[in-house]
């Protein structure tokens, strides 16, 4: 397994870690999930896991996905997807 860092936008926030979809619209969801098939087809199983402590956010032009925005800096648990047990 592997963590990173990424700069998730602040509006994803409810519904990522809590699958709350409340206030944002058919596309900002279309977004997050676009974000996680992407990953899907490389073959990996994404899960973000919580923001940074102390981390109240800051603007980037380049978010983990969208235009740019408000971001927290998010640690990401990466693991890649086991078809059968040839894969490793």
């Amino acid at each position: 397994m592997e963590k990173f860092v990424e700069s998730m936008p602040i509006w994803s926030l409810c519904y990522i870690i809590n699958g709350d979809p409340s206030g944002l619209s058919d596309d900002d969801i279309a977004q997050i999930d676009a974000f996680y098939e992407s990953y899907k087809k490389q073959r990996l199983h994404i899960c973000i896991v919580s923001p940074h402590d102390g981390d109240d956010g800051s603007f980037s032009y380049f978010p983990a996905f969208g235009l740019g925005c408000d971001v927290i800096e998010c640690d990401v648990l990466c693991e890649r997807i086991k078809d059968n047990d040839n894969d490793n």
